[in-house]
Order: structure tokens, then sequence, then C-alpha cells
């Protein structure tokens, strides 16, 4: 049913962006589409975190933003390989699953207009300098509406990252017709328990939301 919401006091309507629309739409569809299940864990990633501060001095010198996500990037590849049906997806008819043997890997970007997903290619043959160099280029690209359909298309798997505006996890929907998602939330200095010392140490956790076709 139609409300009226000035009934109830002042309202003020703002029209949604062309890509607020269209990536609605697509949420939906896509939520619907594949039946969901999302599993939670953490990783330590302090001694990551170490080796990439010890790289920055070395990127600012190649004019590099050197982020966490040129990181987890080269790590989803990892993964990948190792469990093959992620990288995938699924027939038209739904009755094969078609393997990828490339890696282009997606990251969901927010713009003013709405949220993009630009695809970083062949992150299997880059090193995490030019991953970073082309997170930034596609982000700009991004932020400026400039943004080619090409470069957002062909993704394996998606990375969505939330740390900028903390929480500590949450649910991220499939980018499909790939087959699931990987949501990145804060990480925070956590005591963790050293068997080998027997005492507790501040390690740097970062939680992970992974979201997958059930099928």
């Amino acid at each position: 049913p139609v409300i009226d919401f000035s009934q109830f006091g002042v309202i003020e309507s703002k029209p949604l962006s062309r890509i607020k629309k269209l990536s609605g739409a697509n949420l939906h569809r896509n939520w619907v589409t594949a039946p969901h299940v999302t599993q939670f864990d953490e990783a330590d990633i302090t001694d990551l975190e170490d080796f990439r501060k010890s790289m920055l001095a070395d990127a600012e010198k190649r004019g590099v933003k050197l982020t966490l996500l040129a990181f987890l990037m080269k790590a989803v590849v990892n993964a990948l390989r190792t469990y093959p049906n992620f990288n995938a997806s699924l027939s038209p008819e739904g009755d094969n699953l078609i393997l990828k043997q490339y890696y282009n890997i997606g990251f969901a970007c927010d713009t003013p207009d709405g949220l993009v997903v630009p695809v970083v290619r062949d992150v299997n043959q880059k090193d995490v300098m030019d991953i970073a160099r082309d997170l930034a280029e596609l982000s700009g690209k991004a932020r400026e509406r400039k943004l080619k359909v090409e470069e957002m298309q062909g993704g394996c798997f998606t990375i969505s990252s939330l740390g900028g505006i903390g929480g500590t996890m949450f649910t991220p929907i499939i980018n499909c017709p790939e087959v699931a998602i990987l949501g990145v939330s804060r990480a925070s200095m956590q005591p963790v328990y050293n068997a080998d010392s027997k005492g507790f140490e501040a390690r740097l956790i970062m939680p992970l939301s992974l979201s997958y076709d059930h099928r």
C-alpha cells in the first residue's frame, strides 16, 4: 500500500541516482538467485601488517598507496587455487559448474553515486605494488565517474571491505554470476593466548565474512 508519510510529520524526498537504482535491482536479483550461506571467521594479520608497513617507504618512492586490500587479493588467489570451486560460475541451466583458469578479482567501491565493483585483472600475475596501483587507478575512475563497462566485467570473485566504517561482521551479497564474496571488517588489537609462552599477547585480528552459493 502507498503510505503518505507526510501525515506523520515533515519529510523530504530525494531522488536515487541511476547507479543506486541499478545496484538495488541487481542486489535483489543476486540475493534471490543464489541460496546464500555466510560463514564468519577471524584472521591474525599482525605479521602481514608489519610486512606491509615495511614496504611503505618503497611504495611511496614508486608513488603507490600500498593498502591491505592488495595483499588480500593475493591471498584470495591462493585460496581460489586451493578451492577451485570458488573460482567458478554455474551454467545458465544450473547443471554445470564452469571452472575458471583466470583470476580477476573485483572490489566493492562506494562512490557518491552508489556502489560499483571494478575488477583487477590477472591478479595472479601481479605483485602487490602492481595490484595497489590498479586499485588506486580504478578507485579514482569510479569516484570521477570514468569507469568503463569492461572495467567492471569478467570478475571471478569479489572482496567487500567495510573496515572504513567499523563494525565486526556483515553478510555480503554474492556478485552473481560469481559464486562467493569475501567481506572484510575493521581489524582490531585483541588478546590472543600463546601456547608457547602460556600467556596472552596483543595481536591484530581481522574479521572475515564469506558468503557463498550453497549449491
